[in-house]
């Protein structure tokens, strides 16, 4: 891999934003350390493996939220991304509908590796199921592994909105993101203060949508001067104030047996958390950059990129298998926070950190996009439908998936995604059926425009 990667570092455009690239690597990665550090392992009375969170057993930490949980960053580079890529792959359209083919580029790198993770623990729960295996530690990886997979969902949405939503940005500019905003505002204020049933799960759209159009404003320039000082002044100000006065948590992660999460569904918090956010990595932005001119420097970036979706998707499997190794080997495992606990931590995360990276070697190759310009045909007149019910069913189908797990798949077992019942078997099959859709729908269209193609920015 060492060549290749100089040699795209070596191609990189001159107009290129690095700075994006990195806090696409640096988000993920963020995740992924913030779930080894809060995961918290324990043997219960009985013998049987139990998992924690360390924020539930120290509150005080919660507050380190406000760093940890990044996912906001994400929406920001994904709408300055899915801006640059659908105003490219327009540009090179001939007037001819390209939503089929963004929606293709933009998830070959997102659902490729996300089918095969979806795949490989699907046919394993189903051949321990099969085999009567389960119980304990196991069973709770059936369960948590596929939790991570709700950010895929909404990265969905984020995708196939993301014309619509630009079109308005192109009009309205900050107007835009405003309406957004205020919407999520008035969702709060009917779901607190009149108590109006089922209205806080359209803050699922208005919030992230509203970090996500951040990035159309950044793309074209209009995060410049004052404004990240304002960003993240206002966000941090206003978080603070609804977690000091409002009925928000102070953690910006779900905890459990909590009566309101600030994550699901996302509150008015969660956005002023973004906002500041934003606004703090919007401020690091030209030291960064400067940073990011060294080739060492910038070839790891590529690298990273390369595999940073493999690696968030099998982070969670290679913790538990570290945590199984544990049990197996029959290592004390200490009750969390405690002295030998906090000595237990860095040997535990350089452990997940090797297996991470056996199995980003295993599977890192399905994160590789494919060639988008093979064919010169056109797509057919369906293929804009097509590809829109494709990405709805994808949607649908991982959103079910991270709520119900793995476990039970010949069982029946059941999650409530919106206001149906979700079995795993049917969440599978709606995500594979719908990324063979997008897959079908995005083919045929010959991409021959400017120096940053549709796939660049991931």
């Amino acid at each position: 891999m060492g060549s290749s990667v100089r040699e795209l570092a070596e191609k990189t455009p001159a107009g290129r934003d690095r700075y994006i690239d990195l806090l696409r690597v640096a988000s993920l990665g963020t995740v992924v350390i913030g779930h080894w550090l809060m995961a918290a392992v324990t043997v219960g009375d009985e013998g049987r493996a139990e998992v924690g969170n360390l924020l539930a057993v120290v509150p005080e930490l919660q507050l380190l939220t406000w760093a940890l949980q990044i996912m906001p960053v994400f929406f920001f580079v994904g709408g300055f991304s899915h801006a640059l890529s659908y105003r490219s792959l327009s540009r090179g359209a001939g007037g001819r509908s390209v939503y089929s083919a963004f929606l293709r580029a933009r998830l070959q790198r997102l659902l490729r590796p996300t089918m095969v993770f979806i795949g490989v623990w699907g046919a394993a729960a189903l051949v321990l199921q099969l085999g009567g295996q389960g119980g304990g530690l196991l069973d709770i990886a059936l369960r948590l592994v596929a939790q991570p997979l709700w950010f895929i969902g909404i990265y969905l949405a984020m995708v196939a909105c993301t014309p619509p939503l630009l079109r308005l940005h192109e009009r309205w500019g900050w107007g835009a993101f405003a309406a957004l905003v205020g919407a999520a505002g008035a969702v709060d204020l009917a779901r607190f203060a009149f108590d109006v049933p089922y209205v806080e799960f359209l803050n699922f759209a208005f919030v992230w949508l509203a970090v996500h159009q951040l990035g159309f404003l950044r793309a074209d320039g209009r995060l410049s001067l004052r404004l990240p000082y304002v960003l993240a002044g206002a966000g941090l100000a206003g978080a603070s104030l609804l977690v000091a006065l409002g009925p928000y948590p102070l953690s910006m992660v779900g905890m459990p047996g909590e009566r309101v999460s600030n994550m699901a569904p996302p509150t008015f918090a969660l956005l002023c958390h973004g906002l500041w956010l934003v606004g703090a990595v919007e401020l690091l932005r030209a030291p960064a950059t400067r940073w990011l001119a060294r080739p060492q420097v910038w070839r790891g970036v590529v690298a990273a990129n390369g595999v940073s979706m493999t690696a968030f998707l099998w982070h969670l499997t290679a913790m538990l298998g570290v945590y199984g190794t544990l049990l197996a080997l029959d290592v004390p495992l200490p009750e969390p926070a405690s002295a030998a606990w906090w000595a237990q931590v860095p040997v535990r995360m350089a452990a997940a950190a090797v297996l991470t990276a056996l199995l980003v070697a295993a599977f890192r190759r399905f994160e590789r996009p494919g060639a988008l310009g093979d064919r010169a045909a056109a797509p057919s007149g369906l293929a804009g439908p097509a590809a829109a019910v494709g990405v709805t069913l994808c949607l649908f189908g991982v959103l079910g998936l991270s709520m119900v797990g793995f476990g039970g798949l010949l069982e029946g077992r059941t999650a409530m995604l919106v206001a149906v019942h979700v079995t795993a078997p049917a969440a599978v099959g709606m995500a594979l059926a719908g990324w063979l859709l997008v897959e079908r729908a995005g083919r045929g269209r010959t991409h021959r425009s400017g120096e940053v193609r549709a796939g660049d920015y991931a």
